[in-house]
């Protein structure tokens, strides 16, 4: 692939094998401009992306401004971009990101949470557009059809660029990476520290509560009201946690799949060995 040296560019040909396998953030907007009835345009469009006819992308404020050389000498002026989100919408948005750690996790680690709709349905608006029409764009060809050949183009290779960074449609939307990732942490850090706050009191010393009680329970029990038994099949908690946020290794691609195996039967053994020492606590008395 080609791409321009500026930070700012985004890749202007497609490899060989096109888009390649898509991460299903980029499958959501080219499902977009593949619904589009012009298909001739659309194949005509596809070629211009793969044979490097799109000569630059950049971004410039919130816009995508492309230069693609047409049947003319002088290449045409493409712009692509996307209704920005309000502060206000953005203050709904990540406030609803930062209630859920594992899209704090996933965003953190390069993943678009499949459900991230829903943080922004907290403002009313959405992250993909709904519809092609949606997506506002103008090119200098004289092609009265929009999205026309020159703008399709640009269209392909921005869903290449999600592949590789998912936050290009945030930064259409309005918040850069560092500035999404930035405040998000942010509103974590103080999330975590206001939850913690209520411990702190209860514990009544400013060092907050001591790790090792975190699991103890001192006051008196009913022994005929207690029953022990094993965490129910798949109690690990893994399935509460979601999907872990972890990197693929091409070299070894079974390798996450091992991972989880391998920490199931961690924590099976932990429960195990916890269930023993509970039915020993029992027969002997203990609290």
């Amino acid at each position: 692939m080609a791409a321009n040296s500026s930070n700012n560019s985004i890749t202007t040909q497609l490899g060989s094998d096109g888009l390649g396998q898509q991460p299903w953030w980029v499958l959501e907007w080219m499902e977009l401009i593949n619904s589009y009835r012009y298909k001739k345009r659309l194949e005509r469009a596809w070629i211009y992306a793969r044979e490097g006819n799109v000569l630059s992308i950049r971004f410039e404020g919130r816009k995508v401004q492309a230069q693609v050389q047409g049947t003319e000498a002088e290449p045409y002026r493409v712009k692509l971009w996307l209704d920005v989100l309000t502060d206000e919408d953005w203050e709904f948005v990540l406030e609803a990101l930062s209630q859920k750690a594992r899209w704090a996790c996933q965003l953190l680690a390069g993943i678009m949470p499949q459900d991230i709709e829903r943080a922004f349905a907290a403002s009313g608006r959405r992250l993909f557009p709904f519809k092609l029409d949606e997506v506002g764009s103008e090119c200098s060809c004289p092609d009265k059809a929009n999205p026309c050949k020159h703008i399709s183009a640009v269209y392909y290779l921005m869903g290449d660029r999600f592949t590789e960074d998912p936050f290009v449609l945030f930064q259409l939307r309005g918040r850069s990476r560092n500035q999404l990732l930035q405040e998000l942490a942010e509103r974590r850090r103080l999330l975590l520290q206001n939850s913690s706050a209520p411990a702190k009191q209860t514990a009544g010393s400013n060092n907050g509560p001591d790790p090792a009680n975190w699991w103890s329970y001192n006051s008196p029990l009913d022994p005929d009201l207690v029953v022990i038994t094993p965490a129910i099949e798949g109690g690990t908690g893994l399935a509460e946690a979601g999907e872990l946020p972890l990197a693929e290794e091409p070299l070894h691609p079974q390798a996450n799949q091992l991972f989880l195996e391998r920490l199931r039967e961690h924590g099976n053994q932990k429960a195990q060995l916890a269930m023993v020492e509970a039915m020993a606590a029992a027969a002997s008395g203990s609290p």
